[in-house]
């Protein structure tokens, strides 16, 4: 009995070796806690209500960048190509290949023998094999509970083995644009071959956070498992909950209100790692922070997404006009009008609202602004000249955004200009008479006789001057000779 059970012993010794082969080629990796990094001595103290004077020094964590998640331009970065250990924000790529590569989600899947081989100390979201569960539900588990067993099963559903999976994913990754990234599993237990770098996690999520059932599911809280045929239901719980839940009666200590994800990671080789993301007035930031404090890493996050608001403005083409308005001038206004005739332009939305939006640095915003016509089209619609009512429209302002179809804003007169009381008609006046006239022929005038009379005044003029100069040469014929008196000497 004693043999059997040493070789039992042995067996399974063999077996756990084979299954955590990370855990036995490099034995640093422990579930030993990782004590809190510490700052600089020398760096200048960190004031909450400036975030916009944020230095690198005043975080924790040794690699951080912040993005723009639209545009991805970096907004803030600390060692971002330094290479690191991602920890399970490699579930990022996992539960994002598993939701575009799976057409239906709510099929339900089993769990297999070889998704539960996983070292002793992973985190799992608690599978059993042959356990019949939807596969949405292994999503939210991988992503909430950081559950390496879902992240197995995701592989195996999308790819048919874990191998073919990790290929699929370093693919996916160089495509994104990850320069400096390997993967070696679907859920970041430690290899020394599993690296990636702060720019390269942002990148991931920026990608990701395009495709909506990803956002939800970043941005859960909680997630109900109906029963199974395995285990009843259950509901599981985010581990980022520090920067997620809470309000703003009752936060706790890290509660962000604008967060709205990502993921957490953590193992003795890569620290405390978190992969955030956070909106506020259309803004939507992207942070990561790597090899940091498992507090740390919140206070890092809101420090990197209180600087990106304040670097970041979001506003309506409206807004962008107002910070120049156009004022015209018009031509036959009032002696009396104070203003010379000048009116201010007032942009208006469309009639069934306003949706577009314009995110961009504040800089870029005052240098748009200053140069309106280059970032929009303006087109007048009618002259300047007075009348003009206010909200009369005088002209049109259409905004091209990046994605989707113009936008076509008015411009109305702000004030009424009243027209000068002897000032000349103008060209729109004389036509708009003339349509309004019922009478096809023009009202009769002394001008209008002059036109039809001046023929027959010019014939008249010609044959009187032709009479005249007849008898003049006549009288001329008839007139004797004049007799003079000779002398003769």
């Amino acid at each position: 009995m004693r043999k059997a059970a040493a070789a039992l012993l042995a067996m399974m010794l063999a077996l756990s070796l084979f299954l955590s082969p990370a855990l036995a080629a490099d034995p640093q990796v422990t579930a030993e806690p990782i004590p809190e990094p510490t700052l600089n001595p020398e760096a200048p103290k960190y004031d909450d209500t400036h975030p916009e004077d944020l230095v690198e020094e005043q975080l924790y964590a040794l690699s951080a960048i912040l993005i723009a998640a639209d545009t991805g331009e970096v907004i803030f970065e600390k060692d971002p190509d330094e290479i690191r250990y991602p920890a399970s924000t490699t579930k990022i790529l996992t539960v994002l290949l598993g939701i575009m590569m799976v057409e239906d989600l709510d099929q339900t899947v089993i769990v297999s023998d070889t998704a539960l081989m996983l070292p002793e100390d992973s985190s799992t979201m608690h599978l059993i094999a042959g356990e019949e569960i939807p596969f949405i539900d292994v999503l939210y588990g991988t992503m909430l509970l950081s559950g390496n067993d879902g992240a197995n099963v995701i592989a195996e559903t999308v790819s048919g083995s874990i191998p073919r999976f990790v290929e699929l994913m370093n693919e996916t990754a160089a495509m994104i644009g990850c320069e400096n990234t390997h993967f070696m599993n679907a859920h970041g237990y430690h290899d020394p071959n599993h690296y990636t770098t702060a720019r390269d996690l942002a990148k991931i999520t920026a990608y990701a956070m395009q495709n909506k059932t990803f956002c939800e599911i970043a941005g859960a809280v909680t997630h109900s498992i109906p029963r199974t045929n395995k285990q009843r239901a259950r509901t599981i719980t985010t581990k980022s909950q520090y920067m997620l839940t809470g309000t703003d009666e009752k936060p706790n200590k890290y509660y962000y209100p604008y967060a709205t994800g990502v993921k957490t990671g953590s193992h003795s080789m890569s620290s405390y790692c978190f992969v955030g993301s956070a909106e506020k007035n259309d803004v939507r930031l992207i942070s990561v922070v790597l090899y940091t404090g498992n507090r740390a890493r919140w206070a890092d996050t809101i420090k990197l997404m209180n600087y990106g608001f304040s670097q970041y403005v979001s506003i309506s083409p409206v807004d962008l006009y107002n910070m120049s308005p156009i004022t015209i001038e018009t031509s036959g206004y009032s002696t009396s009008d104070t203003n010379r005739g000048k009116v201010l332009l007032v942009c208006q939305p469309p009639a069934d609202g306003d949706s577009a939006r314009i995110v961009a640095t504040k800089a870029e915003v005052d240098r748009m602004a200053a140069n309106l016509t280059e970032h929009v089209l303006i087109q007048y619609t009618r002259d300047f000249a007075a009348p003009i009512t206010a909200g009369e429209q005088i002209g049109t302002l259409t905004w091209f955004p990046e994605f989707g179809d113009p936008v076509v804003y008015s411009l109305t007169a702000s004030r009424t200009v009243d027209r000068r009381e002897d000032a000349p008609r103008s060209l729109e006046d004389i036509i708009n008479e003339t349509l309004a006239d019922p009478n096809p022929l023009p009202p009769l005038s002394f001008e209008l006789v002059l036109i039809f009379a001046s023929p027959l005044l010019v014939l008249a003029a010609f044959v009187v001057a032709v009479i005249i100069l007849r008898k003049k040469r006549r009288s001329h014929r008839l007139r004797p000779p004049k007799t003079s008196n000779r002398y003769v000497k």
